[in-house]
């Protein structure tokens, strides 16, 4: 995302259902507002190594909840064993123990994203793996004393507000007198987590819902009095 632009524009296991529409206008200016914070989200996760922190800070810059914290809901019954891609990205045999989690990070009322864990405990410490076995609370900050990196392996808009090509003239959408239509969720992250020394221990997929533009459009989107 250019420069420039950024300047201009200044919730079982069932998918997340947002609550009602958002209140953004459907105008070329919420579009180019929206395409502009899903960017910047995308890159702030980009350069950091927590999710959970990144998203503690979205939530209190956006006052979406106050306090602006991250709680993690714990999505029980669900399971997804590791497979032959999963287990190579973690470097692991076929008979190394590899365990699921899945959960949702929450700004208060707002589900911001689902997140799918594989991890391997045999890498954690035995507190570690207590911890997510039993709380609800977010590997990120479990494993925050690892001082872990973090290595985005894709990154992908689910939603593009604006057309391909619409910067060199490709036609825009016309304006409607509805809510902006945005799709429960916008954008995606494959990541693997490692330890100071290379050695992954987590692999992650995580699904940013729209409810990370719940929050009123900038000045700049609102319609003329």
């Amino acid at each position: 995302m250019p420069a420039a632009l950024l300047l201009v524009v200044l919730t079982a296991t069932a998918p997340v259902r947002a609550e009602g529409p958002l209140p953004w206008p459907d105008s070329i200016a919420a579009r180019l507002a929206a395409l502009a914070l899903i960017e910047t989200l995308n890159a702030d996760l980009l350069a950091n190594a927590s999710a959970t922190l990144t998203l503690d800070r979205w939530c209190g810059a956006h006052s979406l909840a106050a306090p602006p914290t991250i709680v993690a809901d714990r999505v029980t019954g669900a399971d997804k064993p590791a497979d032959g891609e999963i287990r190579a990205r973690l470097k692991v045999g076929a008979e190394e123990p590899v365990r699921y989690r899945r959960v949702r990070l929450r700004c208060g009322a707002h589900v911001l994203s689902e997140a799918d864990n594989w991890y391997v405990p045999a890498r954690l410490t035995a507190e570690m793996n207590q911890q997510l076995e039993t709380t609800d609370t977010s590997l990120g900050r479990v494993v925050r004393p690892l001082d872990f990196r973090r290595t985005t392996l894709q990154a992908t808009l689910l939603w593009r507000p604006l057309p391909e090509g619409w910067e060199t003239g490709a036609p825009l959408p016309p304006a409607g007198a509805d809510p902006l239509a945005i799709p429960d969720f916008v954008l995606e992250h494959r990541a693997v987590l490692t330890l100071p020394d290379g050695t992954p221990f987590s692999a992650l997929t995580e699904s940013y819902t729209r409810a990370v533009l719940a929050f009123p459009p900038p000045a700049l989107v609102a319609p003329a009095p």
